[in-house]
């Protein structure tokens, strides 16, 4: 499967729970949208990944992704410390210029 390279730094930054290196994927106006709470912009987006690496230590195995323009699709297992774990979640991406400008998380 072939992923956009920030989507591969993106896994690899979570898989490794490094939240700065993931932070830095984003630009500075990102939102994410996970849980039912918005983050918005890197400083926001460091830490809640920080955060959450901390709560349930996620790693994702990429199963799928689309792509339409400068949008995507990634669905991945997700496993870790959480209720149900592991389970398939999709990440709606966004993207421009290279880094990713909004996320939303779902189930």
């Amino acid at each position: 499967m072939k992923l956009p390279n920030v989507i591969q730094d993106l896994i690899k930054a979570q898989n490794t729970f490094d939240s700065v290196a993931y932070a830095t994927l984003f630009s500075e106006t990102s939102v994410v949208h996970d849980e039912g709470k918005t983050h918005t912009g890197r400083k926001e987006i460091q830490k809640w990944i920080d955060e959450s690496n901390e709560k349930y230590k996620s790693v994702m195995q990429p199963l799928e992704y689309t792509e339409k323009g400068n949008k995507g699709i990634l669905s991945a297992e997700v496993s870790g410390t959480f209720p149900g774990s592991p389970a398939v979640l999709k990440f709606h991406f966004e993207i421009n210029e290279g880094l990713i400008q909004s996320l939303k998380v779902t189930g």
